[in-house]
């Protein structure tokens, strides 16, 4: 089917796809007249259920939900992660209006970007330990992107998947200090039927590089059973062994945090959430997961 932009005058149970920000802010201005509270499904493409059941929960708290399909340029620190990011259209809004998604927004880079967006964010310390670490610049191209969409759309609640724990917690700590009128909402991972995390990026997995990717989802319960009688470094150094075993996998870390402040904690003491998150290579494509231990 040949999608096309379409007018905006909302209409009973059609999807309207806007490419322009003057096109989703007339959409804006039409939901606002009618009170209607927004709910926002930012993505970049490549969409599955994981995508779909963050869809799922905006129409269930909001009156009108608008999924954005934007491949942010500036969150990419390797260029060819950039070029092989799966894109899928099509395939994308198909899945979109067969979930009820009222508005599809598919803006382009000039769009998004029409001068060098240059500003610097200070998140303190959340933002350069892990992915922040090991992906520089990363979450500051994140807020540039999220803060922005925020801007031409105006939710009233934004839907995040926990896969991504350490960027729902930027995002979350972005809005706090830009001081925005929108609610952040984490929703639950989605796996597969062997346990891993729902990712655009499985798609590009070889069939053995999938095979050896169920071990991930392997390793974080593994992880969270050894934490009631083994020490939390010991357990680091036997899980980043079994990874490292594997030919076909390599870890850039395995990390057990405190829950609100990703500063690495070598115990469990009462009262404190403990997250072990990683993120573990299957070949060339970069796997992330997390699970709460206690």
């Amino acid at each position: 089917m040949n999608y096309q932009s379409q007018s905006i005058d909302l209409l009973p149970f059609v999807m309207i796809i806007c490419k322009t920000i003057q096109e989703i802010r007339a959409s804006e201005t039409n939901l606002t007249f009618r009170k209607k509270l927004i709910g926002f499904v930012p993505t970049m493409g490549a969409l599955h259920n994981g995508h779909i059941s963050l869809l799922k929960e905006s129409k269930k708290a909001c009156d009108i939900t608008i999924c954005s399909i934007f491949v942010n340029p500036n969150q990419f620190n390797d260029k060819s992660d950039l070029a092989r990011y799966p894109r899928t259209p099509e395939a994308d809004i198909k899945m979109l209006e067969e979930a009820g998604c009222d508005v599809v927004f598919m803006p382009s880079v000039e769009e998004i970007y029409p001068k060098a967006d240059t500003r610097v964010f200070d998140f303190g310390v959340i933002d350069k330990v892990l992915d922040g670490a090991y992906r520089p610049g990363h979450f500051n191209g994140v807020a540039q992107v999220v803060s922005r969409l925020f801007d031409i759309v105006k939710p009233y609640k934004a839907f995040f998947g926990l896969k991504d724990y350490q960027q729902v917690l930027v995002i979350k700590k972005m809005v706090e200090q830009l001081q925005l009128k929108v609610e952040i909402v984490a929703c639950p991972i989605l796996r597969e039927a062997d346990g891993l995390a729902m990712s655009s990026r499985n798609t590009l997995l070889s069939v053995e590089e999938r095979k050896a990717a169920s071990l991930v989802p392997q390793i974080m319960q593994e992880a969270k059973a050894l934490s009631t009688h083994l020490p939390l470094e010991d357990i680091k150094d036997r899980l980043l062994h079994v990874v490292n075993s594997n030919p076909l996998l390599k870890a850039d870390y395995i990390e057990f945090c405190d829950a609100d402040t990703l500063q690495p904690v070598t115990e469990i003491k009462p009262g404190k959430k403990v997250i072990c998150l990683s993120a573990i290579f299957s070949g060339k494509i970069r796997l992330i997961d997390n699970l709460f231990i206690n």
